[in-house]
């Protein structure tokens, strides 16, 4: 689970190689970088003003308004960025879909009692106001001058935490690994060394989607044009414009067909197959699987060790609160944030209110969770605690624990041994898991939804 502050800016996300090899990655924007999310008004010949529905998922809709308003947070994206637009058919296509398995996600999280309550947007407002450096009032004043709704933001909102959640919650188990898988792991590193398997790789990638049961002469067409498109990528043409304008795959408007950098285990085998011969800058013929025609670019290899390796490890203590009958999510909250206020003001010591309130084994030693490497913890709270300057003590943060009051204590080089190694292969495997599991559950929820298309967005 990320933290709220990638999250809830996750709304124009998109996907790495999300057909391929695993999940729609969200792409957190900066929260200055979402402000403004009013369409642009139809040109007197475009559109038409009104809005209408686009299409029906089970029994709720999704109106054309909603797909221009996701479609220009794409757009404010690559300007941010500096790159030019893809064309606007294939960029309402993809919008759209994320919609729909958005919506589908969202109706089974409301059927399985998922809650997101009140101080939970509170929460991820402020921490979209503080990314931004600023007060919440002066966001809101932001948003409103930027034709944005205030009601409709923290909407937003409650939707990503209430889609975290629902994901948290299903695929509880996918991540699990044993001792096995590890010792599997391990081996097959020792083994790899200098192999592709322990090559890191930056792949860029072009898909020319064929729809199943495609006719032989549509599949010849389609054929054609990624050998046009491949000719083009050949002959200099910037790779990642291609990408924009001509690829299917999930996320190519937004990233440029980017897969980012990657061992060669978590790519996909296909990708692995047509690159192992390939050097930097190098692409790939036209390949074929049974999504399409893909197209690949070499953008960087290296070679990886995890012999010896060196990682910034963070030594840190914490308060941990649970929701009880007794008390709320927001109850805990509140209290944290005092204690925060108490400890700044010198009223009061971390330690000392740790072991007086803090509801888990580090109580007894004032909240103390040692030296931790990169993933001991759930990601909600490692990516808090990254962004903190030691001494500094985080706003109140909330996973799938409870809630967290963190202090970063100091940091420091390390070289790992083995039993480090160990779980950081763990956490690789988790991830892997997680990766595949959340691309089948996603595909599932989809696949089970009534969808009726109505009219093309404009």
């Amino acid at each position: 689970m990320k933290k709220l502050p990638s999250l809830v800016l996750a709304l124009a996300g998109a996907g790495l190689v999300a057909a391929l090899a695993g999940p729609a990655a969200a792409q957190g924007l900066r929260p200055s970088q979402q402000l403004r999310t009013n369409p642009a008004p139809a040109p007197a010949n475009g559109p038409r003003a009104a809005d209408y529905i686009v299409v029906v998922v089970n029994s709720e809709p999704i109106t054309n308004n909603e797909v221009r308003v996701r479609m220009l947070r794409y757009e404010q994206q690559l300007a941010q960025q500096g790159s030019p637009l893809p064309p606007r058919p294939q960029l309402a296509r993809e919008v759209l879909e994320r919609l729909i398995t958005e919506k589908a996600q969202l109706q089974l999280a409301r059927e399985n009692g998922v809650k997101a309550d009140d101080a939970m947007v509170d929460l991820a407002e402020q921490n979209v106001a503080r990314s931004n450096n600023v007060e919440v009032a002066e966001l809101r004043r932001r948003l409103v001058a930027d034709g944005l709704n205030v009601s409709q933001f923290r909407d937003d909102l409650r939707n990503q935490i209430l889609l975290q959640r629902l994901r948290e919650r299903e695929l509880a188990s996918a991540g699990k690994v044993t001792e096995l898988d590890i010792d599997n792991f391990l081996r097959e590193q020792e083994q790899a060394v200098g192999s592709a398997a322990n090559t890191e790789i930056n792949l860029a990638h072009i898909l020319v989607a064929v729809p199943e049961g495609a006719p032989a002469g549509q599949v010849a067409q389609l054929q054609a044009k990624a050998q046009q498109v491949l000719a083009r990528a050949r002959a200099g043409e910037d790779f990642g414009k291609l990408a924009r304008e001509n690829s299917d795959a999930p996320g190519a408007a937004a990233n440029g067909g980017q897969v980012g950098l990657r061992t060669a285990d978590r790519l996909p085998p296909l990708f692995v197959e047509v690159t192992k011969d390939l050097k930097e800058g190098q692409v790939s013929d036209v390949v074929r699987s049974a999504a399409g025609f893909h197209i690949v670019k070499v953008l960087e290899k290296r070679q990886s060790s995890r012999v010896g390796i060196s990682v910034t490890q963070s030594h840190a203590r914490h308060i941990l609160l649970r929701a009880t009958p007794q008390m709320t999510e927001a109850q805990a909250i509140q209290k944290l944030t005092d204690f925060k206020r108490r400890v700044a003001a010198g009223q009061a010591d971390f330690a000392q209110l740790a072991k007086d309130n803090s509801q888990d084994a580090s109580a007894k030693n004032g909240g103390d969770v040692g030296w931790a490497s990169p993933g001991m913890f759930v990601p909600e709270f490692e990516d808090v605690l990254n962004a903190l300057a030691p001494g500094q003590i985080s706003e109140p943060v909330i996973s799938r624990f409870g809630v967290h009051l963190i202090q970063l204590l100091e940091r420091r080089q390390s070289t790992l041994g083995q039993r480090e190694q160990r779980e950081v292969a763990r956490n690789l495997l988790r991830e892997k898991k997680l990766d595949e599991a959340y691309l089948t559950w996603s595909q599932e929820v989809r696949g089970r939804a009534y969808v009726d298309y109505r009219e093309p967005p404009q």
